[in-house]
């Protein structure tokens, strides 16, 4: 016989966890004349039975029904069955701390929590030490915090040689400034990366070019080629990031962006960037669009996951009119633009591949290369001529 408290001893249980046990009848206990509450061996072992039964995931309820009758098999398996899904969830959660950790890969999760939660995302990496810069690097390009270095190392090298870092053309240039209606004494072009729009621009007018990036090897060589080409006087560098631009309220006539609003959002672009255009300025933007309503199942799942925000010309005029815009004009950027850049872009890659066999970043450019030339009629660049309303 066990009194209440060696009973508790002997399965590690408390005494008020075995009184309700008892309240439950999984145990009886037996009161002497002296009030005391004592228990035989029978109790003891169904108390290590049930804990038993406890350990595989079973209710208290469910451990009752299985000492007073014969097993129900069904609710076993339903047992089994959460459990599977709840070790499945665990197995998550471990490979996601690990990755964290640098012990596994992280890209799956940056991809999908920067479609959930983008800000936060966004803020939770510079908390984690990134630069803003390096953040949006590791948002687009690299997609694993631990790998990001490294990442950015191979990118930078492929991209170091080539002319263009965008699709993008002279003549497309000249056709979209064709179309703003007044001659601006003031530009600004951001995200201009080498800056061969912005040379344009300055060459095409007399106004003051005010040329952003965050990339200042790019700009270094901007103003090499302006001093180059005798245009210095038009030209002012500003390394600084497109999400706070460092300038007053309605200070630019002409905004230019060819390819770089997808970087933080083409509508917040939109939205932020309005307030530095003049009472009646003008921006002009490029960016990617389906060109067919249904597209290839491989293209899709790529721009999916590549460019999530992917839009129809359609869809991205209705967000700039919502914005505040007028649409001037409009056009599909020119193959001489695509080709521009991917065709140079593919012979790099085949330069460097024997050289970096292991390269992730060798590895998405490639296959970017390739989606872009098999589905090339699914996609292309845009341009935008918008007017402030």
């Amino acid at each position: 016989m066990y009194k209440i408290s060696e009973l508790a001893a002997q399965v590690g249980l408390s005494r008020t966890a075995l009184l309700y046990y008892e309240k439950l009848k999984l145990i009886s206990g037996q009161r002497l004349q002296n009030g005391y509450r004592v228990y035989t061996d029978k109790d003891l072992q169904r108390l290590r039975l049930i804990q038993q039964l406890l350990a595989g995931g079973l209710t208290l309820k469910e451990c009752k029904a299985c000492l007073e009758a014969k097993i129900d098999k069904q609710v076993l398996q339903e047992r089994l069955n959460f459990l599977d899904q709840e070790i499945a969830k665990k197995q998550q959660s471990r490979e996601l701390l690990a990755a964290i950790l640098g012990q596994g890969d992280l890209k799956s999760w940056h991809k999908d929590l920067n479609k959930l939660a983008p800000d936060a995302h966004m803020d939770w990496l510079i908390k984690q030490g990134f630069s803003e810069k390096e953040a949006l690097r590791l948002k687009w390009l690299s997609k694993d915090m631990n790998e990001h270095d490294a990442y950015m190392a191979d990118f930078l090298r492929v991209y170091e040689t080539l002319k263009y870092w965008g699709p993008g053309s002279e003549s497309d240039t000249e056709k979209a400034l064709s179309f703003v209606p007044i001659t601006p004494s003031s530009i600004l072009d951001i995200g201009c990366g080498k800056g061969l729009a912005t040379q344009v621009l300055a060459k095409l007018s007399s106004a003051k070019v005010t040329a952003l990036d965050n990339e200042q090897s790019a700009l270094d060589s901007l103003e090499q080629d302006f001093k180059r080409q005798g245009l210095s006087g038009q030209l002012e560098t500003i390394n600084a990031s497109m999400t706070e631009l460092p300038f007053s309220k309605g200070k630019f006539d002409l905004i230019w962006a060819e390819g770089s609003a997808y970087i933080i959002g083409v509508e917040k672009a939109l939205a932020q960037w309005r307030a530095f255009l003049s009472e009646h300025g003008y921006l002009v933007i490029s960016d990617l669009v389906w060109r067919t309503d249904k597209p290839s199942q491989e293209c899709l799942e790529f721009w999916q996951q590549e460019y999530p925000d992917i839009q129809s010309v359609q869809t991205r005029i209705k967000q700039m009119q919502k914005i505040g815009y007028r649409v001037i004009s409009q056009f599909s950027q020119s193959k001489e633009a695509w080709s521009n850049y991917y065709e140079p872009l593919k012979e790099r890659i085949i330069e460097l591949k024997a050289k970096m066999p292991t390269s992730a970043a060798i590895k998405d450019i490639e296959h970017e290369v390739d989606i872009c030339s098999r589905f090339a009629d699914d996609f292309g660049y845009h341009m935008f001529i918008l007017a402030k309303n």
